[in-house]
């Protein structure tokens, strides 16, 4: 007797794995330019792969919705949702927007930095439709392969609950992307920098528990998370830049990556398993251990590894914490590998008592989400 075939993880969300990829592997590459070179011409390799991202993610997607809009496959046509006369899955529709938004953006883009100078803000107005069409494509990937999910069954079931679990590390990635000018190591001995972690991590980690229902998907998605900065951390370097826009404070030969990633993985650890002794608390109760344990094991272990990415122990290809700015100056405490602190004691135990609080609020915010994509079927 024949054995049925297992069925393959659906082509669209391949294409969707890939465009979240490319999008967070070009914002770095990106980064690491601005860092080593200076912005010196709108067709870097780092903009391509930004939006091929947008490309990718806008084109399958849009053909997805368009076939199962004119499909006569009833079976194809109960796994969507219609929105201005198409049909087909929701996160296709989040995807396609995402990516019309950042390939709308390219030209408006070129066109700011020809009429006002090169990178006169971060946030100008091309670059917030680029960062709200990358968000976009994340979370519509993420919708998109949830849909999938829940409603497979075995081996297909568990390859896209690691599917997700990876796409779940890149939004987490996006993410910390946006505030990484908060969470740059001159800051981890302040209150602050642990509030900010604590009002985006602990909502990513929550929900994913709850949606993916895997023993161990915190842990999962931190390793993917740490993987993916460590291939950065580790392969952009390799690529031979100089700074081409002033003024130049030192001279740079390579790339410079982001740092070493934060030591989120014990903290997910021990939260994997409170989630899975804990599946019975109330959401409240659950919420507030659940917070209150992520931010004091993360700060049990990133201050003091913050205080020694700043020893010369750092200081190599591994850590990378000889890695600056071409246009830092040699007075930077930064440069000087000293830490930034203007809190009081009131000031950091202040900042400290809100981190507390916004880990536990983010922490039942991700659980409400969970259960939200929990019910995601189309």
């Amino acid at each position: 007797m024949t054995q049925p075939r297992e069925s393959a993880v659906p082509w669209y969300v391949w294409c969707a794995v890939i465009a979240v990829t490319s999008a967070m592997v070009g914002t770095h590459w990106d980064i690491a330019w601005h860092r080593s070179i200076g912005r010196d011409t709108f067709w870097t390799p780092a903009h391509m792969a930004i939006y091929f991202a947008g490309i990718l993610a806008g084109f399958s997607c849009g053909y997805l919705i368009l076939a199962t809009t004119f499909t006569s496959d009833a079976a194809a046509r109960l796994a969507t949702v219609k929105l201005w006369g198409f049909r087909g899955p929701l996160g296709a529709f989040i995807c396609a927007w995402g990516g019309i938004a950042m390939i709308s953006s390219a030209p408006f883009d070129n066109w700011w930095h020809n009429a006002y100078g090169l990178d006169v803000k971060v946030l100008s107005p091309p670059h917030v439709v680029l960062v709200l069409g990358i968000i976009a494509i994340d979370l519509g990937a993420l919708i998109l392969t949830l849909g999938s999910m829940n409603r497979a069954e075995g081996a297909e079931k568990r390859r896209l609950n690691w599917i997700f679990l990876y796409v779940a590390a890149m939004v987490l990635v996006c993410l910390l992307i946006f505030i990484f000018e908060y969470n740059l190591r001159l800051y981890m001995h302040t209150g602050r920098f642990y509030r900010v972690i604590s009002m985006v991590v602990p909502i990513v980690l929550a929900a994913v528990a709850v949606a993916s229902r895997r023993r161990w998907s915190c842990t999962i998605v931190i390793s993917f998370y740490s993987l993916f900065l460590l291939l950065m951390l580790w392969g952009l370097p390799l690529m031979p830049a100089e700074p081409k826009l002033g003024p130049v404070y030192r001279q740079v030969t390579h790339l410079v990556p982001a740092e070493f990633p934060l030591l989120l993985i014990l903290p997910a650890l021990l939260l994997d398993l409170l989630f899975t002794r804990t599946a019975h608390w109330n959401k409240w109760l659950l919420s507030a251990v659940a917070g209150f344990l992520f931010l004091a094991v993360f700060l049990a272990v990133q201050w003091p590894f913050a205080t020694f990415l700043h020893s010369p122990a750092a200081r190599n290809w591994f850590f990378g914490a000889m890695y600056f700015d071409y246009n830092l100056p040699p007075t930077s405490r930064y440069v000087r590998y000293l830490f930034f602190n203007n809190e009081t004691a009131s000031g950091f135990w202040l900042q400290m008592s809100l981190a507390a609080l916004f880990a536990m609020l983010t922490t039942r915010i991700g659980i409400t989400c969970g259960e939200w994509m929990q019910r995601i079927r189309r």
